[in-house]
């Protein structure tokens, strides 16, 4: 009678004794922490406490739900798509809809900036077309020559003294 299986029987025994001697004075250190140990000007918090806490620990038994619960819970089902749809659009953003408005105002800023190169590209070609234009009526006027092929000193000096009287 005492082999293998009493002494495993007899193990098991312990630790279930030791498990339930833990138990107690876990409890009834909690019991005391309340009420006996502290000041008395302090004791209506940890009562308020421990009231709490034996609320707390209670929630997990109940857990019978009301009827009225049950019937919520069926009636937020059997709405339709739109109704659910309408309620959605007050709620946040969804994480897809932020993206696409990220993307709107990125494509919007791309095509400003887009725009605005567009416009100084046409400003530069047009400076650059009338600059060309301008030094092109320098060079006909400049490389004039008379009739034996000597240049023409006398445009030369008008051109000159029409430069002269632009820059005052």
């Amino acid at each position: 009678g005492r082999g293998f299986a009493f002494r495993r029987k007899q193990k098991i025994k312990k630790q279930y004794r030791k498990l339930l001697k833990r138990g107690r004075k876990v409890h009834s250190q909690q019991d005391d922490q309340f009420t006996d140990t502290y000041p008395e000007h302090l004791k209506h918090l940890y009562l308020a406490e421990e009231e709490r806490l034996k609320k707390r620990r209670r929630t997990p038994d109940d857990s019978v739900v009301p009827e009225e619960k049950l019937n919520k819970a069926v009636d937020k089902f059997t709405f339709s798509c739109r109704s659910v749809v309408t309620e959605g659009k007050f709620k946040k953003k969804t994480s897809n809809q932020k993206a696409k408005e990220e993307y709107e105002k990125i494509k919007a800023e791309r095509a400003r900036k887009k725009e605005e190169a567009e416009k100084r590209k046409q400003q530069r070609e047009e400076a650059q077309r009338l600059y060309k234009q301008k030094k092109m009526e320098a060079y006909k006027i400049l490389s004039k020559k008379t009739k034996k092929g000597q240049p023409n000193l006398n445009l030369q000096v008008e051109f000159l003294l029409q430069k002269i009287q632009q820059n005052r």
